[in-house]
C-alpha cells in the first residue's frame, strides 16, 4: 500500500504498483506517486538510467543575428523562437525532445494567465514530448536580455558515447 511509513519514527515513502511508462528504448522512466496529485500532462518524477547527460544552457528567444525577438512583450513570438533554439541545441547534441528528463521555463509574469499560455503553446508544438518529464513553470521578475519575456532550461538523457557523433565543435574558451 502507497504510504508513509514510521513505525520507528523515521519517514519512509513506499508506493505500490507500476511506475508508469519507459520511453526511449528503456532509458527513461515517467511516474506519479499515487500519494501526491496527477499532474497535468507532465510526472513528478522521471529516472534516466543513461550514462550520459546533456545540460543545456538556457536557451533564450534570440534569433541567429543574436537579437531578442518579439521585445514589445510579444510571449508568442518569444515562445516560438524558444521552440527553434531548443530543436536546435537538442538535436546539435544528438538528442530529440523525448530524451528530455528535466525542463525549467521562466517567464517574466505574475499573471498566471500569461504563464498559461506559454505552457499551452509549448505543448502544442514539436517541442512537446519534452514537457512530459519533470517540469517546472516558473513567472520571475526579469531575465538577461532587455525585452527577454521567456527562457527554458532543460536536460537530456544520451545514449553511450560511442553510439553518438557530436554535430559541432565544442565552444571555445
Amino acid at each position: 500500500m502507497a504510504g508513509f511509513g514510521t513505525a520507528d519514527g523515521v519517514p519512509r515513502y513506499s508506493m505500490s504498483g507500476s511506475r508508469g511508462r519507459r520511453d526511449n528504448g528503456s532509458m527513461i522512466e515517467r511516474f506519479n506517486p499515487s500519494t501526491v496529485h496527477e499532474p497535468a500532462g507532465y510526472s513528478h518524477v522521471t529516472i534516466s538510467e543513461a550514462g550520459r547527460l546533456a545540460h543545456l544552457a538556457g536557451q533564450c528567444p534570440l534569433n541567429l543575428a543574436g537579437e531578442v525577438v518579439g521585445v514589445s512583450g510579444d510571449f508568442a513570438a518569444q515562445t516560438a523562437q524558444l521552440i527553434t533554439n531548443c530543436l536546435a541545441v537538442l538535436d546539435a547534441a544528438g538528442a530529440t525532445p523525448a530524451d528530455v528528463v528535466r525542463s525549467v521555463v521562466y517567464v517574466v509574469s505574475p499573471d498566471s494567465d500569461v504563464l498559461s499560455a506559454v505552457w499551452q503553446q509549448l505543448t502544442a508544438s514539436p517541442l512537446a514530448a519534452a514537457f512530459t518529464t519533470a517540469s517546472t513553470l516558473v513567472g520571475v521578475a526579469a531575465l538577461g536580455y532587455n525585452g527577454q519575456l521567456v527562457e527554458i532550461d532543460l536536460t537530456a538523457a544520451l545514449e553511450s558515447k560511442q553510439d553518438v557523433i557530436p554535430q559541432e565543435t565544442p565552444a571555445s574558451a
